[in-house]
């Protein structure tokens, strides 16, 4: 098994993302998706950094393959985890996947800047997140090799 799955074999993905209604429409899309996955979610960027770190209440949490985070995040904003992962040693070979409401090309530039590996803009309904998901998990969870350490 290597660190990027779960213990059924399964991906790992790490949602960081605040918005309870933004977890649950994404949650359904993954759920549409023929993809083996474990999606794992922080509400803050605390939460997020605490799961990625092992500490506290994530003392056993897995090595997400991926992460997918929002920029607005309450305490640390994303801006900081993002940057917070890709200086780590530890984590930063996690691919993290910008996925906010943001349109800002300074928003785009600045995530790029701080080594963000993707930024997407949510989607306006549905049948686009669909796609959107879909796109992320043939992508990253399909035709690209990530490293298990």
């Amino acid at each position: 098994m290597n660190a990027t799955e779960s213990e059924h074999g399964s991906c790992n993905i790490l949602l960081v993302e605040d918005n309870r209604a933004d977890v649950v429409l994404l949650e359904k899309a993954f759920e549409e998706q023929a993809f083996d996955y474990r999606l794992h979610v922080a509400t803050n960027g605390d939460e997020a950094l605490a799961f990625l770190k092992q500490e506290g209440p994530f003392v056993n949490a897995p090595r997400p393959a991926i992460i997918l985070l929002d920029l607005n995040l309450p305490g640390l904003d994303g801006r900081e985890v993002l940057e917070a992962v890709k200086t780590s040693e530890a984590l930063r070979r996690i691919p993290v996947i910008v996925l906010t409401s943001s349109r800002s090309n300074v928003d785009i530039r600045e995530c790029y800047d701080l080594h963000a590996n993707a930024f997407m803009t949510k989607a306006a309904n549905f049948d686009d997140l669909l796609e959107l998901v879909r796109q992320i998990g043939t992508y990253w969870l399909t035709a690209v090799r990530l490293p298990t350490d």
